[in-house]
């Protein structure tokens, strides 16, 4: 902003300078010249006077180089004239020396036939006008000058409410929705701060809203799922059946996993925390197949985990857990055949690729850009599922993309933890710590 007002206002005076400057500078060296001319004609002219004043009462006889010499002097400024007189009967009388360089001449007749020829060297006369010219340029820079500074300091106070009101809109957007700043005194940025502070203040009712909301729904969801694992935990602890215990510590784990997904869906805060720590891929991969095995077994349909990278991730346990979820949840309603969930590593080996794969039509060709945007389904769902597992990518510093369409391949990309930082290990095998010019192996 600061660089485009001065610009603007530099080449405003530019422009200013030029269209006055060049044509003033061309006036005065016009006007310098044409007065050198005209002093020039009139000195010619009184010459031609005088001598047709002697001619005629003298006789031109008595004109002579002598008669003419001293009207050759310089007057005025200007140089030693060359002169040259026609008188009829007499011819050429000339006096002074001839001239080099640039000149200015002038001829002037009498009736009677005599002519006067002057000459003079134009040099100084073209020194005048440049000096003319450099006082013209001198004040053109100077102008400029002015202008810069005046224009550096015009752009501070045009920025500086500028400033402030971007650090203003900074506070509303970080939930400081109660931030003030004066007024500036400009017109224009002072209606656009009022706007910003009632766009504060319909903010700071609807977060309070919100809050409001979000305290009522998690009071109301999670007393009925800790009654729930309470009675889940009592069928596990009472019930004298292998299988029933099975079941009741499924459930269990069913409504716990339940209860951090509404914690989570509830806390916006905590959702976008990146929260994140070094973990086995084979122990969610593990879970996972717990969770999800026997309804694949009573579909009809193979649910296959492979772990090819074999190397720990950074990630959150929970929210991969439910990303996963998500996704093999999606295969087995909407997809077909054998659903994969391979672990690969990724093509730099920094990070690690789980591709999550099955053997159905896919995702329409028109659908594939938006399918992760909030409210998108092709199926008739929510179209929530997808956009909250991208959300809890994200915010574990990962990548959650359609790689495929048909048959469908999603992959979330993650960030690898190398062999040496394995996470069993409290310190890794031989690092070498720097101390000063010494090092020394552990």
């Amino acid at each position: 902003m600061r660089k485009r007002a001065v610009r603007m206002i530099l080449t405003a005076v530019t422009t200013v300078s030029l269209l006055l400057g060049v044509p003033g500078a061309l006036g005065a060296s016009t006007a310098v010249w044409i007065s050198d001319q005209q002093s020039l004609q009139t000195r010619a002219d009184t010459l031609l006077r005088v001598i047709d004043r002697r001619i005629e009462f003298d006789g031109p006889e008595t004109i002579g180089p002598g008669s003419i010499e001293s009207w050759s002097q310089p007057v005025d400024g200007q140089a030693r004239a060359r002169t040259s007189v026609t008188i009829r009967g007499r011819g050429l009388i000339s006096a002074g020396n001839d001239i080099t360089g640039p000149t200015m001449t002038t001829i002037v007749s009498a009736p009677s036939g005599t002519s006067v020829r002057m000459e003079v060297s134009a040099i100084p006369t073209i020194r005048r006008i440049g000096l003319i010219c450099a006082l013209f340029i001198a004040g053109m820079g100077a102008a400029m000058i002015v202008g810069g500074v005046m224009a550096a300091r015009l752009s501070r106070r045009l920025s500086a409410p500028l400033i402030y009101l971007a650090a203003q809109a900074e506070q509303i957007g970080s939930g400081q929705v109660r931030a003030r700043v004066k007024p500036s005194g400009i017109e224009e940025i002072d209606l656009v701060q009022e706007e910003l502070v009632r766009t504060g203040e319909r903010m700071a009712g609807r977060l309070a809203a919100e809050r409001q909301f979000a305290a009522d729904a998690s009071h109301q969801l999670r007393t009925p799922l800790t009654a729930l694992s309470m009675r889940l935990e009592e069928i596990e602890m009472i019930s004298t059946e292998a299988q029933v215990r099975d079941e009741a510590r499924t459930c269990l784990e069913q409504v716990e996993r339940m209860t951090a997904v509404v914690s989570e869906l509830l806390d916006t805060n905590a959702r976008a925390a990146g929260q994140t720590e070094a973990i086995h891929i084979l122990e969610v991969f593990n879970a996972q197949r717990e969770e999800w095995e026997e309804p694949f077994d009573r579909a009809g349909r193979p649910l296959v985990f492979l772990d090819e990278a074999e190397v720990p991730v950074l990630a959150d346990g929970g929210k991969l857990s439910q990303v996963l979820a998500t996704l093999i949840e999606n295969s087995l309603h909407y997809g077909a055949g054998t659903t994969r969930v391979l672990a690969r590593a990724s093509a730099n080996k920094r990070g690690v690729v789980i591709e999550v794969s099955d053997e159905g039509d896919g995702v329409d060709e028109s659908l594939a850009p938006d399918i992760f945007l909030k409210g998108v389904s092709g199926y008739g769902s929510t179209g929530i599922g997808l956009a909250l597992a991208t959300d809890l990518t994200n915010a574990m510093g990962g990548r959650l993309e359609l790689a495929q369409t048909s048959p469908p391949v999603f992959a979330v990309s993650l960030a690898a933890i190398p062999a040496a930082l394995d996470p069993d290990r409290v310190m890794p095998e031989g690092p070498v710590v720097s101390m000063g010019r010494r090092s020394r192996r552990f």
